[in-house]
């Protein structure tokens, strides 16, 4: 018989009663405690859950010998502090994107969460999301050929933050999805925007990285867009997908199209670009809820002592791809370069993108 997990959730606003409701729903998990600094945020999740223990302080919480992993969805000044403290305290750790404000923040979480033995798990939920596990099916299985580019609309009216722009609120989802898909880390990035409401905060942002073999992904992220887009586009030389999640059902869509180029012409009366135009279809994907599964994940790799598919080097790594976005932002989209980080070898995964056993190792 499995064993459950006492849970306590940080931060009430926004995201965390989606994760209460989530752990909630789940058999091997008991939701002990919710926090949040709002007594009227916390007196309406005690409406409803007055089961769960609430509180207004954070350290409070974590005296509660019997509580073993926080879930942390506050804002991202926070996360550093709060998620410090709580593998201090010995409980697992989950973090809401992004993991931290800085990659060197990032690291020093990673190292103390190996140094006791606990999960660091970062929410990269798209990750958990059954069309972005299709598509990398499809990817791994050379349906589209050779990747050329992919290209990432994330645009809404809203919600804008006050501590960080749109490349930090948006952009870790098509981040994390990119890197996922194409299973490398880029070289550079560049990075264009404007802060048009609030002075400082950019609220439209375009991102490029740029991959060996002259592949490169570009990235759209925008609060000031009348309509809500979450599409992905990715072009590969034999096959193309078209990724919508705003589609309540069919969200992926592939199209046997392409371009060639002759393999052989004496002449330029003779060069003809060659087009393709197959069939699109949609394959079957079954509906499920990703924040559930990552819920899941989780709880899974508490128990079974497994690494997480978006564990703390993951997060870490997309921190130092914005970091290095913001740098860009800063000198009006010069390309700045990027690298591993020094010293820390990221976890292997097992089949169909399972996590394995193995921990992080320096190096």
């Amino acid at each position: 018989m499995r064993n459950h997990v006492n849970v306590g959730v940080v931060g009430c606003g926004y995201w965390g009663p989606n994760l209460i409701r989530n752990y909630k729903s789940l058999s091997d998990c008991r939701v002990r405690a919710m926090c949040d600094i709002n007594p009227q945020r916390l007196k309406h999740l005690k409406g409803l859950y007055p089961d769960v223990q609430g509180h207004l302080d954070y350290e409070e919480m974590l005296k509660d010998d019997d509580l073993q992993a926080v879930v942390i969805a506050t804002s991202v000044a926070q996360h550093y502090s709060m998620a410090r403290k709580c593998l201090e305290s010995g409980k697992h750790v989950f973090i809401e994107k992004p993991m931290a404000r800085s990659v060197q923040e990032c690291r020093d979480l990673i190292e103390l969460a190996r140094s006791k033995d606990l999960v660091l798990m970062v929410g990269h939920t798209f990750l958990y999301s059954s069309p972005v596990r299709k598509i990398k099916d499809i990817v791994d299985a050379g349906d589209l050929g050779d990747i050329r580019y992919i290209s990432s609309r994330r645009l809404n009216l809203g919600l804008f933050q006050k501590d960080i722009n749109v490349a930090w609120d948006l952009a870790p989802h098509d981040i994390s999805i990119i890197l996922y898909i194409m299973e490398e880390f880029p070289h550079s990035v560049n990075c264009r925007g404007n802060a048009n409401v609030t002075e400082g905060i950019e609220d439209v942002v375009s991102m490029t990285l740029t991959f060996r073999k002259k592949q490169f992904a570009i990235i759209q992220n925008s609060w000031l867009d009348p309509r809500k887009v979450r599409e992905m586009t990715i072009v590969g030389s034999k096959r193309m997908i078209v990724y919508d999640d705003v589609q309540p059902l069919e969200k992926i869509k592939i199209y046997d199209v392409r371009v060639e180029t002759p393999p052989h012409y004496d002449t330029f009366a003779e060069f003809h670009y060659s087009y393709h135009y197959g069939d699109s279809y949609i394959p079957f994907i079954k509906q499920e809820e990703p924040l559930k599964v990552e819920c899941q994940h989780f709880l899974d790799c508490i128990i079974n002592g497994t690494e997480p598919i978006s564990n703390g080097v993951q997060g870490m790594e997309l921190v130092r791809i914005l970091e290095a976005s913001s740098l860009s932002l800063k000198n009006w989209g010069a390309s700045v370069d990027l690298c591993p980080t020094p010293g820390i070898t990221p976890v292997t995964t097992g089949g169909n993108g399972q996590p394995s056993k193995q921990r992080l190792v320096t190096v």
